[in-house]
């Protein structure tokens, strides 16, 4: 039975908008085809936002930027050695990438040489979903059958599986992750057993590429369901440096589903992975996490105060002005998940709410109301202060300013 035959994208957003009608004449105009191709055709026909446009043209790289340059558009070479260079239409950046095809493969890098061959170029791409060309008329080239495979939302590598994910280990995590945004039901057989069977050289990838790769697939659609495949097939050891733990992960992206959230990709890496301080320096270590990141990694193994429902609200209210609201909230999804409590929990809602509901006051002393009470400068001046505060939050903020200088005149004189 044939395959079905890709619709035609003439009326896409992307398409027919006129910087990138401009990036496809200019290089019309010197005789050569284009066509988008990857995640912008791919998303249309799914009907999901396009982010980047990427391009592929048989032009080579120096008529590429002879012909931005010609009709006036910026030409970038942000990596000719495999014939990419960035063309800017009206402040917009499109990837032109001459067709090319791989001569010989590293399992990290690839030398190449450029071709006309449509075909040879798409046989050297990872899924066939990813092989997909749209012209600058909407027609949809699709040479590997990939349309068949978006339609019954089947991610499947090219050709042979592990020929492909030697010439780039990376695509393991790819193939997971590519899974978890755009597949549905179990992962294709032939690619997950090609991923068991190489899964020794994702030892091989820089600690950069899995990072960005791994974050990728935290955040995706089924991202926890791919994850506990991989720990149940023996691959997650290769990525992390701890033991997982996918069910916290899971609870996790309920919650966050269950709220409305964008997933964080690196909460969910510590509910996943971090349990006590030292799993966020290994992962840092082990994935070159920014100290954003590792801060954020290092909430999962925090124990704060009881600031679940089960404890009075003025516990929680203490840790909000303690902590700013966006960490606030991030210990509250920790300890949900760990409670093990519905993602649709009231009580637990409610708390995470606090910060829309509460704003944390402002401490109103400072050391200059210390010194007027006769106290000399020195640590005596921080020690009163940093004891008159801790009353005022066991207190539940009540005190206000002139109940805060009765008790400090109290404690200066104790």
């Amino acid at each position: 039975m044939a395959a079905p035959a890709p619709p035609r994208l003439s009326d896409a957003e992307w398409l027919v908008r006129p910087a990138t009608q401009a990036v496809f004449s200019a290089l019309a105009s010197r005789g050569f085809a284009a066509r988008a191709v990857g995640g912008a055709v791919r998303n249309t026909l799914l009907g999901r936002p396009v982010g980047d446009i990427d391009l592929a043209t048989a032009a080579p790289p120096e008529e590429v930027i002879a012909a931005a340059k010609a009709a006036g558009l910026a030409a970038v070479p942000t990596g000719i050695a495999h014939g990419t260079i960035t063309v800017i239409a009206e402040h917009v950046p499109y990837e032109v990438t001459t067709l090319r095809e791989d001569v010989e493969t590293h399992g990290r890098h690839a030398t190449v040489a450029f071709t006309a061959d449509w075909a040879a170029d798409a046989r050297r791409r990872d899924f066939t979903i990813n092989a997909l060309y749209c012209a600058a008329d909407g027609e949809v080239f699709d040479p590997l059958e990939g349309y068949a495979d978006l339609a019954q939302r089947r991610v499947r590598f090219i050709g042979d599986a592990r020929a492909r994910i030697r010439e780039d280990y990376l695509r393991i995590l790819r193939f997971f992750r590519f899974t978890a945004e755009y597949g549905e039901g179990p992962p294709d057989t032939d690619g997950l057993g090609a991923c068991v069977a190489e899964r020794e050289g994702l030892a091989i990838l820089s600690a950069e590429r899995v990072r960005q790769e791994l974050l990728r697939l935290l955040a995706a659609r089924r991202g926890p369901e791919l994850v506990a495949t991989m720990q149940g097939y023996g691959l997650a050891t290769y990525v992390l440096p701890v033991a997982p733990r996918p069910h916290l992960l899971r609870r996790l992206a309920d919650i966050e589903g269950a709220l409305a959230l964008t997933p964080d990709a690196v909460l969910r890496l510590g509910a996943l992975a971090v349990e006590i301080p030292e799993d966020a320096d290994r992962l840092r270590d082990r994935l070159r996490l920014s100290n954003e990141e590792h801060a954020e990694l290092v909430l999962a193994a925090m124990r704060p105060p009881a600031i679940g429902p089960g404890a009075p609200e003025s516990i929680a209210r203490a840790c909000l002005y303690a902590e700013s609201a966006t960490t606030y909230r991030q210990l509250v999804l920790i300890a949900w998940a760990r409670s093990g409590d519905a993602p649709d929990d009231p009580l637990w809602r409610d708390r995470f709410t606090l910060p829309e509901r509460w704003q944390p006051p402002r401490f109103p002393l400072s050391g200059a109301d210390v010194m007027a009470l006769g106290v000399p400068a020195g640590p005596r001046i921080g020690e009163l202060l940093r004891a008159l505060e801790a009353w005022w939050i066991a207190g539940d903020f009540a005190g206000d300013e002139a109940a805060l200088r009765v008790r400090l005149g109290e404690l200066a004189r104790s």
